[in-house]
């Protein structure tokens, strides 16, 4: 996969070097299995994270699963030939599928957005969106004003049943999400925030939408500066949010393999801000690559 894909991981999202834990048997199978791979569609098996939350995506696409005793929530679907093994990782984690009761997106792109009417169809789950994303979601195809329109090829449309406001607060049973319009990377970008707890350690848990200045060839932010705007207003308010543990749609871009290993913290308070400055260096040097300057 490009580079243009990613934050380097060498931007680490951490604070200080905690004494190295020992990596989970789960951990050290994903490990082993995405060594050297980072396609979107390379199957992964799913590895439990903190409390109620898993990873159940692929090498190089993230999908997350909250679970609960009135239903679960999934995040995100990657692409249409890592659906089944997706589903296939619910399985394999002990949960039903029918049990799976919302399905949410980052952002309406093949890589995060390509599953997701898979799913839909496997679990039966309801799909909630932002409005500025639902035409892309239903269509399959970047709205005109995306910086990637023309870059990123169509997918199979998903229903949208249910349309989600900033700030908007979604329950299933006792998992509770908040939306966080977090638009720049597309038009409908969405960040989701919420409590987990391993037994008495309870963490506020975000994943960050994508925060890449990723276009099509020809495309100039430069040129968009309203656009630039909003991504600069997107950035600081993912570095503002309370953040005790950071999850990212590309698991690179929060060096998800370097934290699976115990060598580096799962959580870290400063992970948010981190990942925004990360961000804004790169929107920064992509702007100045455009202009000369």
């Amino acid at each position: 996969m490009s580079a243009s894909w990613r934050i380097g991981a060498a931007l680490l999202l951490i604070g200080a070097a905690p004494a190295p834990r020992a990596a989970t048997a789960e951990a050290r199978a994903w490990l082993d299995a995405c060594r050297g791979k980072d396609g979107w569609g390379d199957p992964a098996p799913p590895v439990r994270l903190f409390g109620n939350v898993a990873y159940v995506g692929s090498c190089g696409i993230t999908a997350l699963l909250i679970t609960g005793p009135k239903g679960h929530v999934l995040i995100d679907g990657a692409t249409a030939n890592a659906a089944p093994a997706i589903a296939r990782n619910i399985e394999r984690l002990g949960y039903r599928l029918r049990d799976v009761r919302l399905i949410l997106n980052s952002h309406e792109h093949v890589d995060h957005a390509g599953g997701l009417a898979t799913l839909r169809r496997l679990t039966g789950a309801r799909v909630a969106a932002r409005a500025e994303a639902r035409a892309a979601l239903e269509s399959g195809r970047p709205d005109a004003g995306d910086p990637q329109a023309g870059l990123l090829p169509p997918f199979a449309g998903v229903r949208v049943d249910r349309l989600v406001r900033d700030g908007e607060v979604l329950r299933v049973g006792p998992v509770v999400l908040t939306a966080h319009a977090t638009p720049g990377h597309s038009p409908g970008s969405t960040s989701w925030s919420w409590r987990s707890c391993a037994g008495a350690d309870c963490r506020t848990i975000v994943y960050a939408d994508s925060l890449s200045a990723v276009s099509a060839d020809g495309y100039r932010f430069s040129d968009h500066p309203a656009l630039v705007a909003t991504f600069r207003a997107t950035i600081a308010r993912v570095a503002a949010l309370r953040c005790d543990m950071l999850f990212t749609p590309h698991p690179d871009a929060s060096d998800l393999a370097g934290r699976l290993t115990g060598a580096q913290p799962l959580g870290a308070p400063s992970a948010c801000r981190r990942y925004a400055n990360a961000a804004a260096a790169g929107l920064n040097a992509r702007l100045a690559k455009e202009t000369g300057g």
